[in-house]
C-alpha cells in the first residue's frame, strides 16, 4: 500500500470543497426529492458529491469512486473513494447540525482513511490507518467503558430496526445506561472523542460507515459488524462502534443472545 499522506491531502481538499456548498444550502428552503428507497435527497447532496467527484477525477483518475448519489465508478481499482456528501439528510433539511460529509479511502476494500466533516460547527475528525485520530488537528481518544450497562448508547432511530433486528435493538437499549438518538455520523465522532461509548446501527451502506472506521479505531475504539467481523466495502451494514473493546464485546454478546 502506498504512503497515505498524499491521499490525506486530497481528502482534506474534498472536505474543504464540500463545506461552502453545504453552507450555501443549510437552513434554506431547498426542494426535497424522495429516492427509490424512500430516503430524501436534495440539491445539496448532489452538488457536494459532484464537486468531490470532479476533484478526484482530476487528481486521481485511476482511483475508483463509490458515492451515495452517483453510484459506482471503477470500483475494482485497488483504491476506491467512498463518499456520502450529506450523511443525515433528514437532519440537514430539518436544520439540525448533526449531519456530516463522509469521505473514506479504501484499499482493496478495507477502509484506511476517513474524514467526518461538519461544516456548520466547523469540526473535522480525521482517521488514518496506523495513526492517532484527530479532531481539528488535536489527537483524540475514546474513553474506558467496561460493559454495556455502563455505556451511553447511540443509534439513529429505533424504528429503523425491523424484524429480528428489533430484538437486538431492544436488548442493547434495555441493558445500556443511557440511550441516545438521532445524531447520525456525529455519534461516531462523539465516541471517538470519549463522550459516548457505543453506537449500534442496522441496514447501513458502505458510504455510511467506511469513513467512520479509521476515525473510531484511530481513537482506540473498535468497529465491526454484528458478528464481530471487520468492516469492509462489502459488509452487509449491521454495524457496531465502541470506544472500549470490553464494551464492544458485551454488545456483541448481547446481540447474539437476542438473536439466538
Amino acid at each position: 500500500m502506498e504512503d497515505l499522506e498524499p491521499f490525506l491531502t486530497i481528502a482534506h481538499k474534498l472536505a474543504d470543497a464540500a463545506r461552502p456548498v453545504v453552507r450555501k444550502y443549510y437552513r434554506t428552503p431547498v426542494a426535497v426529492d424522495v429516492k427509490a428507497d424512500d430516503s430524501p435527497v436534495t440539491i445539496a447532496d448532489r452538488e457536494v458529491e459532484r464537486t468531490m467527484r470532479d476533484i478526484l477525477g482530476a487528481e486521481l483518475p485511476d482511483h475508483g469512486i463509490l458515492g451515495e448519489e452517483y453510484g459506482r465508478e471503477n470500483v475494482d481499482a485497488d483504491y476506491v473513494w467512498v463518499l456520502d456528501p450529506i450523511d443525515g439528510t433528514k437532519s440537514f433539511i430539518s436544520g439540525k447540525p448533526s449531519f456530516a460529509t463522509l469521505i473514506a479511502l479504501c484499499h482493496k476494500g478495507k477502509p484506511v482513511l476517513g474524514i467526518i466533516d461538519q461544516a456548520i460547527t466547523d469540526e473535522r475528525w480525521v482517521g488514518v490507518m496506523g495513526q492517532a485520530s484527530t479532531m481539528n488537528g488535536t489527537e483524540i481518544s475514546a474513553r474506558d467503558c467496561e460493559d454495556l450497562k455502563s455505556a451511553t448508547f447511540f443509534t439513529t432511530a429505533p424504528e429503523l430496526f425491523r424484524g429480528d433486528a428489533a430484538k437486538a435493538y431492544d436488548a442493547v437499549s434495555t441493558k445500556c445506561r443511557v440511550p441516545m438518538y438521532g445524531v447520525d455520523a456525529y455519534a461516531y465522532g462523539l465516541t471517538a472523542l470519549g463522550l459516548a461509548d457505543t453506537v449500534v446501527e442496522t441496514g447501513m451502506q458502505a458510504y455510511d460507515f467506511c469513513a467512520l472506521v479509521p476515525v473510531v479505531e484511530g481513537a482506540g475504539g473498535v468497529m465491526s459488524d454484528w458478528s464481530g467481523n471487520p468492516l469492509t466495502m462489502a459488509s452487509a451494514g449491521d454495524v457496531i462502534a465502541s470506544g472500549d473493546a470490553r464494551c464492544h464485546h458485551d454488545v456483541l454478546v448481547t446481540i447474539k443472545a437476542a438473536l439466538a
